[in-house]
C-alpha cells in the first residue's frame, strides 16, 4: 500500500496498532512528546510533540507536505487526542472527525448536553461550581453519584459520592485534575456496565468490540472508581446486548461521528441501555488492538486504518469468525516500596495468556489506586469460554509474588 498515515500516539500500548500499520506497507509519520517513545522506532519521519499540542502537530505535518511528502490519512492510537486528531485533518483536507465532534467528544458536558439534545438515553448530569452544587444535586438525585472533571481521561478524579462529608474533598480532587478546572456531576447508573467498539464508515456502524467491564474491586477503591479488566463474550443475552449497540451507535451519529471509530462506555439498567461517555477514536488498555480480535477474529486496527486513509470497507472482512473467551486482569497489589518481584516468567508461560505486563520493578513505589494509570501490571488470556478465561487470568496473576521493603 503506497500511503502515507499519521499516527498521534508511539507509547507502549500503541507499539501493536503501529505494527500494523506497518505490515499494511504504510509509511508512518508519527508524533509523540516522548522522543525514546518505543513506537518510533517504526517511524518513517519522527515528530517530536506533545500529543495535546494539535496546532504544533498540524503544522509540522503541513510542512512536511510543503516539502513533498503527502500524507492520505490521520489518526491517534491509543491516545485520547481528539482535537489534535481533527485539526490535522482539518489542515490537510483528510478524512476523520469533524472538529465540532472531536469538540463534544473532547468535553464530557457538552458531549452529554448533545446527547440529551438528540434524545440519547444518559444519566442525569449537571456543571458544578461548588459543594453547594454537590449539596443541590444530592438533594435532586440523591447518593451515590458521581463527580468527574470534564476534560480528563483514564478515571483522573472520577470519584463515586455515597457521603455529604466526601463533597469538599472531592470537588476540589475533580477540579485539579481538569485542566480547565471544570466539574461535572451525574446520576450513578445501576447494572452491568460495558465497553463497545465501533467502526463507522458513511453512517454505517459495525460494532464488533463488546465486553463486560469489571468494577469487582469498587468497594476497596471507593470512592476511586477503578476498573479490574473486562471479559467477553459478555453475559448479556441477545436482546440486551442489542439494546447496548443500538444506544452506542445511535449516540455516535449523535455527535457527528460518521466515519471512523467510536468507543463506548454503556451501562444497561433496568430501564435499557444508557451512555457514559462516547469517544471518537480507538480505545486503549489492548481492547482493540488485541482484546477484539481475540474474541472474534477480526483485525479491527487494519479496518480502522483504512477508514483513517479514506478507503472503503470489506463487508465480507467484518463478519466475525469466531466468539473465544478473552478477559483481563490487573496485579492488585497493596501500597508500598518493592524489595523485588518474582513468578513473572512462570505467569507469561501460564496456561491461556496471550499477553502480560508488568509496570514496575524493584525499587518502585505502588501508591494506593486513585485513577487507571497507576495499576501496576495485566495479563491478557484466551479460552474457549469467558469463565474459562477469566479463570486463566486469575491464576497467572497468582504466580507473581512481590515483596516489599519494611
Amino acid at each position: 500500500m503506497n500511503k502515507t498515515l499519521l499516527i498521534i500516539g508511539a507509547g507502549v500500548e500503541a507499539c501493536e496498532g503501529i505494527e500494523i500499520a506497518q505490515q499494511m506497507g504504510l509509511k508512518l509519520i508519527i508524533a509523540d512528546g516522548n522522543p525514546e517513545a518505543p513506537g518510533f522506532t517504526m517511524a518513517h519521519h519522527r515528530l517530536v510533540v506533545s500529543t495535546y499540542d494539535a496546532e504544533a502537530i498540524a503544522l509540522q505535518a503541513w510542512e512536511l507536505v510543503q516539502k513533498g511528502i503527502s500524507i492520505d490519512g490521520v489518526i491517534s492510537m491509543c491516545a485520547d487526542v481528539p482535537i489534535s486528531v481533527a485539526t490535522v485533518a482539518q489542515k490537510l483536507a483528510l478524512p476523520g472527525l469533524s472538529m465540532e465532534s472531536a469538540q463534544l467528544v473532547a468535553d464530557k458536558l457538552l458531549m452529554k448536553q448533545r446527547l440529551q439534545q438528540k434524545g440519547i438515553a444518559i444519566p442525569r448530569f449537571k456543571a458544578v461550581a461548588s459543594t453547594t452544587d454537590l449539596i443541590v444535586f444530592a438533594e435532586e438525585t440523591g447518593l451515590p453519584f458521581i463527580i468527574k472533571p470534564v476534560d480528563s481521561r483514564g478515571a483522573r478524579g472520577v470519584q463515586l459520592l455515597d457521603k455529604i462529608e466526601q463533597f469538599e474533598s472531592a470537588f476540589l480532587f475533580a477540579q485539579k485534575e481538569s485542566p480547565t478546572g471544570r466539574v461535572m456531576v451525574e446520576e450513578y447508573l445501576e447494572g452491568p456496565q460495558i465497553s463497545t467498539e465501533t467502526l463507522i464508515e458513511d453512517g454505517r456502524c459495525y460494532t464488533l468490540g463488546f465486553a463486560d467491564r469489571n468494577y469487582e474491586w469498587l468497594p476497596l477503591t471507593k470512592p476511586y472508581m477503578i476498573e479490574n479488566g473486562g471479559d467477553s463474550p459478555s453475559a448479556l443475552d441477545p436482546a440486551q446486548r442489542l439494546d447496548v449497540i443500538q444506544t452506542v451507535e445511535k449516540a455516535a451519529l449523535a455527535l457527528g461521528i460518521t466515519s471512523g471509530v467510536a468507543k463506548g462506555d454503556m451501562v444497561l439498567t433496568s430501564n435499557g441501555a444508557k451512555v457514559i461517555e462516547i469517544a471518537g477514536r480507538l480505545s486503549g488498555g489492548y481492547f482493540s488492538t488485541t482484546h477484539i480480535p481475540l474474541n472474534c477474529g477480526v483485525n479491527f486496527i487494519q479496518q480502522a486504518l483504512r477508514l483513517a486513509l479514506g478507503e472503503k470497507l470489506d463487508a465480507k472482512e467484518l463478519v466475525p469468525k469466531q466468539n473465544c473467551g478473552v478477559a483481563i486482569r490487573y496485579l492488585n497489589l497493596k501500597p508500598g516500596l518493592v524489595k523485588s518481584i518474582t513468578g513473572i516468567e512462570d505467569a507469561q508461560q501460564s496456561e491461556g495468556v496471550e499477553m502480560l505486563s508488568i509496570y514496575i520493578q524493584k525499587g518502585d513505589s505502588v501508591l494506593g489506586l486513585q485513577n487507571h494509570t497507576q495499576r501496576t501490571g495485566f495479563v491478557m488470556t484466551k479460552a474457549e469460554t469467558k469463565n474459562q478465561a477469566i479463570q486463566l487470568a486469575v491464576a497467572a496473576l497468582s504466580k507473581i509474588r512481590v515483596q516489599y521493603d519494611d
